[in-house]
């Protein structure tokens, strides 16, 4: 319990389940928690009042309903941490604090903030004389109260008074480190949990892909397809992920049916997805399975639209018998060679964005907070972290030789999974742009010396020659017979 007149060590805003479960997890750990709820007068009193007399009972949490008070009621230098939708929500709840805080107090913003508004927030709290930190949190309800992947970015010097308190409501990797370690400045921790996202996103539809080949093309049970994710969760495709999916399809709902065959097939998403495909555009890096991933998701919302489209084209499926055991093991190495593919994509949009930005982040040390917590830790982590400490550092994930070496043993059978799926019209929109993503890394030439020549052609957009040095451009007169061909500055 707080004793009157004690202060609170920190001091946490937004009481919806991630919020609530925060703060208790803070208690459990030992720190004096003040919470605040921002809801409509009236509403925000019983919201406060509810979770202090119940979940909160007789712990180390004491609500406030009225903010000065909550200010009030912390030790310097403030620790105030927002759990609140992200947008305009955290500009306004930003906009309430400041004229109560003091030069050296610290905000935290643990909610899922575009890295640019971040970026923002830094500045201008910091030119006001405050510290602000954009702290990504991964691992929903269960990692808030238990342990989460936290990745804070921002003012680095509030980074030695939140350590203590972060580190200590982090989950643990199997070795005890804490799962959060110091980001780097700016929007970095929020850029780097929106790349954890996207991932994620490209994840969830491997998985799903490998779910529909084993419903569809080998036509397993709900029960047999669980057995086999549960198999493979024992090795190197051990996942938070895959252990859930082999849940997901034992569960029965009260009537004693499979829950998952009453689902209907439109996924949702919140946005981070998308800032992932988005800033990966802008940075000219390709994230091809995550945005199909993300565009899967787009194309699953459009249900009716689907099943009109089913009603005009009709196909003859092959009435092939195929080997249970021959396409799970395809079915295997397609999804653990793709799952590779999908980080080795995000850990380059790190790098990209790192070099961009002057960010100077250590993906090995990402690497490892994303072992424990959050929604995509997986066993290969740790050759992930160990891949990018090696001397000198992989220019690909790919390159590194454990991975080099899994990709040349897995691509037989991932080859072999996506023509069966395509033969059988089954579609595998992620597995494809894995494998195609892979293609292109390793072609020395792709045809875009043709797509250059069409845009000199219509636009004037010069070109490289392969017959001159890199760097200097060229225009040709195509409409010419005899052609005429002209050093010039690029265009772009």
């Amino acid at each position: 319990m707080i004793e009157n007149g004690q202060k609170a060590d920190i001091g946490l805003i937004g009481l919806a389940v991630m919020g609530e479960n925060l703060a208790l997890n803070l208690a459990d750990k030992g720190w004096h928690v003040a919470v605040y709820n921002r809801t409509l007068p009236g509403v925000e009193e019983e919201v406060v009042e509810r979770f202090v007399n119940g979940r909160a009972h007789g712990k180390s949490i004491r609500g406030y309903t009225a903010i000065p008070d909550f200010v009030d009621s912390l030790s310097t230098p403030r620790k105030v941490m927002m759990m609140v939708r992200a947008g305009d929500a955290v500009d306004q709840l930003m906009e309430q604090l400041f004229p109560l805080l003091s030069p050296g107090d610290i905000v935290i913003d643990g909610g899922n903030s575009n890295y640019e508004d971040t970026n923002r927030r830094v500045a201008l709290a910091e030119s006001r004389g405050f510290r602000f930190v954009g702290a990504g949190v991964s691992g929903g309800e269960e990692g808030a109260l238990h342990g989460a992947s936290i990745m804070p970015g921002g003012s680095v010097e509030a980074w030695e008074e939140v350590r203590p308190i972060l580190q200590s409501i982090a989950a643990r990797a199997a070795d005890g480190t804490p799962c959060c370690g110091w980001i780097g400045p700016a929007g970095s921790g929020h850029f780097v949990k929106m790349i954890h996202n996207g991932i994620e996103y490209g994840d969830m539809q491997l998985i799903a892909e490998a779910y529909w080949v084993m419903k569809h093309l080998l036509q397993l049970s709900n029960e047999e397809m669980a057995s086999v994710f549960a198999h493979w969760n024992e090795g190197k495709l051990r996942s938070y992920l895959i252990e859930i999916t082999s849940r997901i399809l034992q569960h029965k709902d009260k009537a004693g049916g499979y829950l998952i065959d009453k689902i209907l097939d439109t996924a949702g998403q919140k946005g981070t997805g998308k800032w992932s495909v988005i800033n990966a555009m802008e940075l000219g890096m390709p994230l091809g399975l995550i945005a199909a991933a993300v565009f899967e998701r787009s194309f699953s919302a459009q249900k009716n639209l689907r099943e009109s489209a089913a009603k005009q084209f009709s196909f003859l499926r092959s009435q092939a018998v195929y080997s249970r055991q021959e396409i799970l093991d395809s079915l295997y190495a397609a999804l653990y060679a793709s799952k590779l593919v999908s980080y080795a994509q995000g850990f380059a949009l790190l790098q990209k964005a790192s070099d961009s930005f002057d960010w100077k982040l250590d993906l090995a040390s990402i690497a490892r907070m994303w072992r424990g917590g959050c929604i995509i830790r997986s066993i290969f982590l740790n050759d992930i972290a160990v891949a990018f400490e090696a001397q000198p550092q992989p220019k690909h994930l790919l390159f590194a030789p454990y991975f080099r070496e899994e990709i040349r043993r897995l691509l037989p059978g991932w080859k072999s999974l996506v023509l069966h799926a395509m033969k059988e019209e089954l579609p595998v929109p992620a597995f494809s742009a894995a494998l195609n993503y892979f293609y292109s890394l390793v072609s020395p030439k792709l045809p875009a010396n043709l797509i250059q020549a069409q845009r000199d052609y219509f636009g004037a957009h010069t070109f490289e020659r392969t017959d001159e040095c890199r760097g200097q451009f060229f225009h040709e007169e195509w409409t010419r017979q005899d052609g005429d061909t002209k050093q010039t500055e690029s265009y772009e």
